[in-house]
């Protein structure tokens, strides 16, 4: 996403930023050794139903590493990971996550406020991002890292804004790139998050299409320039907005690289809307099992099961049969306010998780601290986290 959201913001239709918490410094706990960092023999994931065995079902520490504290003075010189309410990372919310049988994570990460008016990220903030990084590896996970929302620098895709952008990306991925050089492909770059021209909506302009590819294409150009293990790590690029329909028109090309068979197209997916992310609206059933599929009060049709299917068939047309593995590095639904009982959006969970994984496509649910205890890995939803696990096979 592409702005702070929790379960709390969701179900109060309102986000909750945890002002006043200020920094929570360059450390987090665990006290877990780093992992080794020095491998340089990769092993390929294979092909792209091997990737989605491989990484599914993965999950996202939101609302952390990618916080934004606006106020400054900036660059910051402490961490703010708990502006949106929750605690410092430890080791223990990764042993939670593996040991529930999640075999990926995402970690969305913010840059900017942490570099100096020439770009350069402050070396307290790489270093505590490899931090929390190791905590994943140390608990056997893959590891995706990104240029998350970050203020949203990104999202002028036009030509007048293009070369600055790019400018602005290279520089971020070449620092971020060569701390990490050394990292094996348990480690994933994924360029940037939800980017497309802010405040329009409908399909994007061929210029929108191809500013926003350009991100993509000089993303992968400043890893690879960066040579060691990043010369054949697996990218993730985006569709435009990460949205499936878009990413099989606007992105259906992806950008040139130098290694072979190392991208992966990642798309994100919250329909029907209503149901899924809009805290103030009254729609809080869906699918099959609806006990009143006619009213659009209760219920949106447009997006059920046969949506599901559809939209990761195309998934499976444009890229996964064409040797691309895809990833979904966002996905999710959460009870509404009136109707806290989970029936539905476990129904909707469990569907839509299944539905990816039998296409070839990765699901990556977008938790924000509500489903595990973010301090000590203990589980809040068990129905909910044992759904997405029996139902990524």
């Amino acid at each position: 996403m592409n702005r702070p959201h929790s379960f709390t913001a969701i179900l109060a239709a309102s986000v909750c930023l945890a002002a006043g918490l200020g920094g929570c410094g360059g450390g987090g706990g665990g006290g877990a050794s780093a992992p080794s960092t020095t491998t340089t023999t990769l092993a390929s994931l294979g092909t792209p139903t091997q990737v989605a065995q491989t990484l599914s079902p993965g999950i996202n520490l939101g609302n952390t590493l990618e916080a934004i504290n606006g106020n400054g003075p900036f660059p910051y010189s402490t961490s703010q990971e708990g502006y949106w309410g929750n605690p410092p990372v430890n080791q223990a919310i990764f042993n939670a996550y593996a040991a529930a049988g999640f075999k990926s994570v995402r970690i969305p990460v913010a840059w900017s406020q942490y570099a100096d008016a020439n770009n350069n990220i402050s070396p307290f903030w790489l270093a505590r991002v490899k931090q929390v990084v190791d905590y994943a590896r140390n608990a056997g996970l893959y590891v995706i890292i990104n240029i998350h929302w970050d203020g949203g620098w990104m999202n002028t895709t036009t030509y007048a804004a293009q070369a600055g952008i790019n400018a602005k990306v290279t520089t971020f991925w070449t620092q971020i790139a060569n701390e990490f050089q050394g990292y094996d492909n348990h480690l994933i770059f994924a360029g940037t998050n939800e980017v497309g021209q802010a405040n329009t909506y409908g399909a994007p302009t061929a210029e929108y299409c191809a500013v926003q590819n350009s991100f993509n294409q000089t993303f992968v150009n400043a890893v690879r320039a960066t040579g060691g293990a990043n010369a054949s790590r697996y990218l993730a690029v985006q569709a435009y907005f990460t949205n499936i329909d878009y990413a099989t028109t606007c992105n259906a090309n992806l950008p040139t690289d130098s290694a072979s068979s190392r991208l992966m197209m990642e798309v994100h997916y919250y329909d029907p809307y209503d149901f899924t992310i809009n805290g103030s609206s009254t729609v809080w059933e869906w699918g099959a099992t609806a006990t009143d599929p006619t009213d659009p009060a209760q219920d949106e049709t447009w997006a059920n099961e046969s949506y599901v299917d559809g939209q990761f068939q195309k998934m499976q047309t444009t890229f996964v049969n064409k040797g691309v593995p895809v990833i979904m590095g966002e996905y999710g639904a959460y009870p509404k306010p009136a109707h806290p009982v989970d029936t539905y959006t476990n129904a909707w969970a469990k569907y839509v998780t299944h539905s990816a994984f039998t296409h070839g496509v990765v699901p990556m649910w977008w938790d924000t601290g509500g489903t595990f205890d973010r301090t000590t890995g203990a589980q809040k939803t068990p129905t909910l986290i044992s759904t997405l696990v029996s139902a990524a096979k």
